[in-house]
């Protein structure tokens, strides 16, 4: 999402790193290009206003003309008033009686029934007992949607054509309290566009239960107009946090970076992607760091861990570190590695000089070499891929004929584990000396 803003004020710092002294005439010049990056990328023009104000007032200071470096140290305060300007990060309210109902509200098409499954799956995960409550019955398909997602992730989904939501809700919170739920996620109806009738329909909910926390899901793709439909929900039903979703998406960004300051409503949870695992929890440190170009290795560390087996991960390690993995090891990798997730957003989360060189290669053309990476090992048989040594020409044309590629490609993917060999055995002769060249 933030590509072309991340680009624009990277070329900003590249200019300031050139300098050795900053003038405050220097500190303008950039401040101005930040500016143009952020009303560009669709930033609220009052955010822009107070956060280059707030950074000027430091920049031109003694905290940067009595620094060693004075262009890191303007980078560092951009970083720090753009995690003010995203806000302190809030959790879901999750005391009091039980259930707990989380209300999610939001116009159609924003993401609202996927958003309710997702935040199912996290909050099943952290040990609640979850009850989803469909309360949508004018959207086609919408409660069979939520059944569907329900089973999905385990979650059973409270239904009933015949009742008003209103009533519907207030039923499933008397199944919730004596089925011993925790928490009860309702999924409220939508409509095109804010009107009476939609207003009504959930202060009415409200009155028959008491929300712990009302969600407004806003699909970040529709620009400055997702800060309107914020500023209406919140002046009719009490917003206590923000879902934004399609933060995969390729627009410019600049809701994320205005809705808190504009709006007072935190945000809570962002939606990445179609997975059902692909909702984050909100961090505005590593939003800042990924917006900025300094990555989200937390966040990445946060996905492997869902995603890999912990001890076969750890033998795995143990392997390569000694340089004695194999093709088979190699393929399990390739196979872990496409567990995280979109390779485009891997590369988002990858600090420093590794990141810039691996967003060099289109995403697209990435996740192609891992598919025929992983069809060409399958070709192989089991001595094959735990001893290369023995593959020849005859059998590396054998392994082309079967995955349906040229054999360059196969002696591209073995030249490739060579090369992760190579590396591997040096990383362990040298103790990893070298590495933080790439994070720089």
């Amino acid at each position: 999402m933030f590509e072309s803003l991340t680009e624009r004020l990277n070329q900003v710092f590249t200019q300031l790193r050139r300098r050795g002294k900053l003038s405050e005439e220097d500190v303008d010049a950039a401040l101005r290009e930040v500016r143009l990056a952020l009303l560009e990328a669709d930033v609220h023009y009052s955010v822009v206003k107070k956060f280059t104000s707030g950074v000027r007032e430091r920049a031109v200071g003694a905290e940067v003309s009595r620094a060693l470096n004075p262009a890191q140290q303007v980078i560092k305060i951009v970083h720090e008033e753009l995690i003010s300007t995203l806000g302190e990060p809030e959790r879901l309210n999750l005391t009091g009686e039980k259930p707990r109902v989380i209300m999610l509200v939001g116009l159609q098409g924003s993401g609202k029934t996927t958003a309710a499954a997702k935040l199912a799956r996290i909050l099943r995960s952290q040990g609640e007992r979850v009850l989803l409550a469909a309360a949508d019955p004018y959207r086609p398909a919408a409660v069979q949607q939520l059944v569907t997602l329900g089973e999905k992730v385990g979650v059973e989904v409270f239904h009933d054509p015949t009742l008003k939501p209103p009533v519907l809700v207030q039923k499933a919170f008397e199944q919730g309290s004596k089925g011993g739920y925790s928490v009860l996620i309702v999924d409220t109806a939508g409509r095109s566009q804010m009107d009476e009738t939609l207003m009504e329909e959930l202060k009415s909910i409200t009155k028959k239960v008491t929300p712990a926390d009302t969600l407004l899901v806003v699909d970040s793709m529709i620009g400055q107009e997702a800060l309107h439909i914020a500023e209406g929900f919140r002046d009719t039903v009490s917003l206590s946090g923000l879902i934004l979703t399609k933060m995969d998406g390729d627009s410019r960004g600049g809701a994320a970076i205005s809705i808190r300051s504009v709006t007072g409503v935190p945000i809570k949870f962002l939606g990445v992607g179609e997975g059902i695992d692909a909702l984050e929890v909100y961090d505005p440190r590593r939003l800042a760091s990924r917006i900025l170009g300094m990555g989200d290795v937390i966040g990445l560390i946060e996905k492997a861990e869902q995603a890999f087996d912990l001890d076969e991960s750890k033998q795995q390690a143990e392997k390569m570190m000694s340089g004695k993995f194999t093709l088979e090891d190699f393929a399990s990798q390739m196979k872990q590695i496409r567990k995280l997730g979109p390779i485009s957003q891997i590369f988002e989360m990858l600090p420093g000089n590794l990141g810039k060189a691996a967003q060099q290669v289109p995403p697209q053309e990435a996740e192609k070499q891992l598919k025929l990476t992983e069809a060409i090992i399958s070709s192989m048989t089991r001595e094959e891929r735990r001893d290369p040594d023995i593959l020849n020409a005859s059998r590396r044309r054998r392994i082309a004929r079967g995955s349906g590629v040229e054999v360059m490609e196969v002696n591209r993917v073995i030249k490739n584990f060579r090369e992760a060999q190579k590396l591997m055995k040096t990383l362990q002769k040298t103790g990893g000396r070298g590495l933080p060249r790439l994070f720089g």
